[in-house]
Formats: structure tokens, sequence, C-alpha cells
């Protein structure tokens, strides 16, 4: 064989590698899409915990302290903070304007509150808060949150009688009790 003809065999042609190339493209863009979705749902579920334990360990403190607290949800802002019933300094506040409220922590940027329910009201707007009472009680209320763009949900659920918090993947609303149900 002429050694010029062996040269001209040996390696990728430009069209292999072209191809090689795009193929690479195309298998780290799917890598790229599935991985932002799996950081999305990341990303919710670490909002879901941070309330979650900040609202099991308001109520433990209520209980522990035998004081009234409360939980202020800001939904315009898409933040939430304590409200304690101390006043700055010590010693149980004598009034609601005393009352020592806890820095806000904000919602991560992806992830914002759908709705809150309170006692059977629905609430997108504004300012509201919840109770936690030394018995352990709570004011019932259910939280939605949701992150943009994918439109993942996740409630959690504050038991009024227990105070108990369940959670729930997706849009969740308690069923009131029918008097069948007693039966």
């Amino acid at each position: 064989m002429h050694p010029s003809l062996r040269r001209s065999e040996a390696g990728f042609s430009m069209v292999e590698m072209l191809a090689v190339v795009v193929i690479l493209g195309l298998i780290a863009t799917i890598v790229t899409v599935n991985w932002r979705a799996i950081l999305s749902k990341t990303e919710l579920h670490s909002a879901v915990r941070t309330l979650g334990a900040i609202l099991q360990s308001t109520r433990s403190e209520a209980i522990a302290r035998n004081a009234l607290y409360k939980v202020e949800y800001d939904l315009d802002k898409h933040r939430y903070r304590v409200n304690t019933p101390f006043r700055q300094g010590g010693g149980l506040a004598a009034n609601e304007e005393e009352r020592m409220t806890l820095e806000w922590n904000p919602l991560p940027e992806s992830v914002r509150f759908s709705r809150i329910q309170i006692d059977g009201i629905d609430y997108t707007r504004g300012l509201v808060f919840v109770r936690f009472d030394p018995l352990g009680a709570a004011s019932g209320h259910v939280i939605t949150l949701v992150q943009k763009p994918y439109d993942s949900t996740y409630t959690i659920e504050v038991q009024a009688l227990t105070g108990m918090i369940d959670y729930h993947e997706g849009q969740f609303l308690r069923q009131e009790p029918r008097e069948a149900d007693f039966q």
C-alpha cells in the first residue's frame, strides 16, 4: 500500500468529530435540564423543613415557657417570623406592643406562599398570624408553598387541638367532618 494512503486513513474525519461533539452537547443538555428539576425540588423541600422546624420549636417553647407564642406570615414579601411573649431585656410583655419579635425568615427566591388558610379562611395577601398556646394547641392552619417555574407544591398542616404538624406533597385541604363520620 502506498504510504500517502495510510496517512489519510489514520485518525478521524472532520464529520466524525463534529458528530461526536453534537452527541456530547445533546447529552449535556439533557443532564442540565434534569439537574435543574432535581435542584428545584430540593430548594422547596428545604424551605418546608425549615418552616416546619420553626413551627415545631415555637410550639415547644410555648409549652416549656407556659406562654402564648405567635408566628407571623408576610404573604406579600414571602417571609415569616416568631413573636415571643417576652419584652426586650427580659420579662413578660405587658401588652402586644412590648412583645419581642425575632428576625424575618425569608423563603428561598423561587419559593412563595400560595395561600394560608387559618380557621377555614383563605389568605393570599397581607400579614397574618397564628398562635401556639401553653397547652400545645395552635391556630389550625394550612400553609401552601409553591415553587416557580415548575409549579411544585407542598402543604404544611398544623392541627388546631394538638398543634401537631403534618406534611403533604402537593395541594392539600382537609375536608370538614360530616355527621356520618361520627356514627
